[in-house]
């Protein structure tokens, strides 16, 4: 059954008890009413028979996935099949999915809270209030932001600025005066500082708040003060996310309580701290996609890098283009195509060999359901530190620390056996000159 075109993929939102749609959002043809029944009603029997069905793949190669959360909401995401050729696979699309509904429940959560969301008590306002959401939820959905990968890892994704002293120092600052502890500063989307009371929450919260800095930077005002949930902190009690626009593409926000006002945080708080910081700024903003400093110098033979550190849950990435081909050899891949064999990678290995800190997207109830499902990683009888995986476009190799994980994409003309020593160089190199 081809339900959808290839590569297109769509959001399903309906009340867990009657199978009332909420909302869809994604593909632009929506899938028709019987099909969306279907869907539900296939699921809805499987309850009845005490079986979780949480994935199922059709004759097109599409993928259906399906979530319910607080015995309230159904989410289901259904994949086209044939958007990412290559190095994925089933599994790869399936942790995507199941990644994707977990990160729109946590959306709605963040906006609306919990409550209302657990116990629906009208459902026409329900679905009108949902729509302060679609903004973020298609963020998460079209995922075009080259670079942003804390959708999938859940840690923070972020840019190394040049003196990272000076804007910490103004971001302690500025909460402080602004009677918070949770403050932080975006340069291009990604957190060049934050105080040490935002770095501890959740990591789903910090990536979800960043998504939402970079939708309301999208909107173009220069400040707004925004009523946010924290998913797993404060899921029934608002706070107040007040955002101000330094420069274009450099934001501060605080997370606080009733004071203080907007404007008296604009016109008293805003200049004093950050007009005299323009030139550091401008110096973050001129790091760019690289996200690192000058001081970092990488190996010509590393086409595209991520780097996670597991303790702060904090990640940098880069690609880096070349116009330089291999003569006689493959064309390298194109820089939009590195972020996509980046994020496969990634997911290759965190599902088959490393350790992941936080369990793959199921529910408690899924989880016993699977019971020893991944005999792939229990067939193990130690920890895998090193991988990697040679394709038609480059090779990938993965290195992990009890501090670190690195994904490296590298071009077939460096040989098998010289990718690890361009892995724990490039490792070396980037935790000698900075912080992370």
């Amino acid at each position: 059954m081809m339900m959808l075109q290839d590569g297109s993929l769509q959001l399903l939102c309906l009340t867990a008890s009657s199978g009332v749609p909420l909302f869809t959002r994604g593909a632009s043809k929506q899938l028709p009413f019987s099909v969306i029944g279907s869907l539900n009603g296939v699921h809805m029997f499987g309850g009845g028979q005490g079986v979780v069905l949480s994935c199922c793949e059709t004759e097109g190669g599409g993928k259906v996935v399906w979530r319910v959360f607080q015995d309230s909401v159904m989410l289901i995401a259904v994949s086209g099949g044939g958007g990412h050729s290559g190095a994925g696979s089933s599994k790869e699309e399936e942790v995507r999915l199941q990644r994707l509904l977990e990160n729109v429940w946590n959306c709605m959560v963040l906006v609306l809270g919990q409550d209302e969301l657990a116990n629906v008590r009208n459902v026409e306002r329900l679905k009108r209030d949902l729509r302060s959401c679609f903004s973020l939820i298609d963020q998460l959905l079209e995922d075009k932001q080259e670079g942003i990968l804390g959708n999938l890892t859940h840690c923070a994704d972020s840019l190394l600025p040049p003196n990272p002293a000076i804007l910490q120092e103004a971001v302690d600052g500025f909460a402080q005066a602004a009677d918070s502890e949770f403050g932080c500063c975006i340069i291009h989307g990604r957190i060049a500082a934050a105080t040490d009371k935002w770095w501890r929450l959740a990591p789903q919260e910090v990536v979800l708040l960043s998504a939402l800095m970079r939708s309301l930077s999208a909107c173009g005002s220069a400040s707004c003060d925004y009523p946010v949930f924290l998913p797993q902190g404060s899921p029934t009690v608002a706070h107040r996310l007040l955002r101000f626009q330094l420069l274009p593409g450099a934001d501060v926000c605080v997370l606080c309580g009733p004071t203080p006002s907007l404007h008296r945080a604009e016109s008293g708080l805003v200049g004093r701290f950050w007009s005299p910081l323009l030139e550091t700024l401008r110096d973050c903003l001129a790091v760019g996609e690289r996200c690192l400093p000058g001081s970092v110098s990488l190996r010509p033979d590393v086409l595209a890098l991520l780097l996670i550190n597991r303790e702060t849950r904090r990640s940098v990435s880069c690609v880096r283009t070349s116009t330089n081909h291999p003569l006689g050899g493959p064309p390298l891949p194109s820089k939009a195509r590195c972020w996509e064999l980046l994020k496969l990678f990634y997911i290759f290995s965190t599902t088959r060999y490393f350790s992941q800190e936080e369990a793959w997207c199921v529910s408690p109830e899924e989880r016993a359901q699977r019971g020893n499902a991944e005999d792939f990683v229990l067939g193990f009888s130690h920890q895998p530190l090193q991988c990697y995986l040679v394709t038609e476009e480059c090779k990938s190799y993965g290195l992990q620390t009890p501090q670190h994980q690195l994904f490296l994409l590298i071009p077939l003309s460096v040989p098998t056996f010289a990718l690890r020593t361009v892995a724990t160089q490039t490792l070396s190199d980037i935790t000698a000159a900075t912080a992370l």
